[in-house]
């Protein structure tokens, strides 16, 4: 098998991708990478060292060497390189969000289609053991039909990973309901089988805006940006980003288009990281406990009761073959994409579904930046929607 060649746009947080997408002679090569930060750059030539390193993007689109890329740069450049790679014939990677705008999203949706060339968004969580065994049950009726979706989230190093850099600042990411919830609103559109429709939200700056204590313009982050052991309390954070105008705290509520009620919470300044899905059907309810390989997920579905803490079955989440990133997602994802690349078809991820996550947290930003006002999830065009659904093939 002849390795696909990959060309890496960006090499900043997520070039862990780049490395898992690093297969030579086992199916796929990274062959060459732009990176405009010359400390990136230099560690993504160290990584790849046979590739070809550049500061700008077309270097790498207009490579004739390249087949595919990886669009890993930050989330507001997004629809636009995902875009130019389109147009040059490249079948594309972007990492999730699609963008930051609706109407971002639906323009590279639109040049996917116009181009026939194929668009891959990176929603990893759909290839997560935990969220893939919770739909398993889900779909063999393990709790009935579902009802109500329950997402908490509390992002312990919430300090270190969003308001230290670009992520802190609403020209770069919108919100981090946005950026950092895509991944669990699409999780719940994917185990509810429908996509939101009307959403409200409430949030803040509580902690973080407060801070005084910021790099100056221009200046890079500190080596000591992220430990798991110090930073603790969030008030002893220091060199945060000069601007910080998204919120640390979100809480929001959606309708999706089948009926079925969600909730989902985000902060960023707890002690503990942790992400708890709860859901409610008619005839029971599952709920895990942990994400990773060995964690659990409970299913009670009986009898009725008091609070019972042992349920009526338990299910371990099992380890995936090769490990790796995001309890192994991460390698999935890859792997998914490359046979996408050379085979294409349909795929457990989807450009309609990524859109979907970017519209409702688009939505639930405006929501709280306005009060709480509800906000209507407006979905793409049918011609759009039955493209895609179609494994990226013109409707018959």
């Amino acid at each position: 098998m002849t390795d696909v060649r990959i060309g890496v746009l960006g090499y900043g947080l997520r070039g862990s991708l780049a490395r898992v997408a690093h297969r030579p002679g086992r199916g796929a090569t990274v062959t060459a990478v732009a990176e405009p930060e010359p400390r990136a750059r230099a560690a993504a030539a160290a990584a790849f060292p046979a590739a070809r390193t550049h500061a700008g993007h077309r270097a790498v689109l207009d490579d004739p060497e390249v087949d595919a890329v990886l669009v890993l740069t930050p989330d507001h450049t997004h629809g636009d390189l995902g875009r130019q790679a389109l147009r040059a014939g490249k079948p594309v990677f972007v990492e999730k969000p699609l963008d930051i705008s609706v109407e971002r999203c639906d323009a590279i949706l639109r040049t996917a289609r116009a181009t026939g060339t194929r668009l891959y968004v990176g929603h990893n969580m759909r290839h997560m053991p935990v969220v893939r065994l919770m739909r398993g049950l889900i779909a063999r009726g393990a709790i009935g039909e579902v009802k109500t979706v329950w997402v908490r989230h509390f992002v312990g190093y919430g300090g270190d990973w969003y308001f230290k850099d670009w992520h802190a600042e609403r020209r770069c990411t919108n919100g981090l309901l946005l950026q950092k919830a895509a991944h669990d609103i699409d999780v719940v559109h994917w185990l509810a089988g429908s996509y939101a429709q009307d959403v409200q939200a409430l949030g803040d700056l509580m902690v973080y805006g407060a801070n005084p204590h910021r790099r100056a313009p221009g200046r890079p982050k500190t080596p000591d940006w992220y430990t798991e052991d110090g930073h603790w309390p969030p008030h002893t954070q220091r060199a945060l980003n000069p601007v910080i105008d998204v919120e640390d705290v979100s809480l929001v509520n959606l309708r999706l288009a089948s009926g079925v009620l969600a909730a989902y919470q985000q902060c960023h300044f707890t002690p503990d990281y942790w992400r708890n899905y709860t859901v409610i059907g008619d005839a029971g309810r599952l709920e895990n406990f942990g994400d990773g390989p060995g964690s659990t997920v409970k299913v009670w579905n009986a009898r009725r009761s008091g609070y019972r803490p042992e349920p009526d079955a338990a299910f371990t989440v099992p380890q995936t073959a090769d490990g790796g990133g995001h309890a192994g997602a991460d390698t999935l994802l890859i792997d998914e994409f490359l046979r996408f690349v050379r085979e294409g078809g349909t795929t457990d991820t989807s450009p309609v579904a990524a859109r979907m996550a970017v519209a409702a947290g688009c939505a639930a930003t405006a929501s709280l930046r306005d009060g709480g006002t509800p906000r209507r999830v407006d979905p793409p065009s049918p011609a759009l929607t039955a493209y895609f659904e179609h494994g990226q093939r013109p409707a018959r």
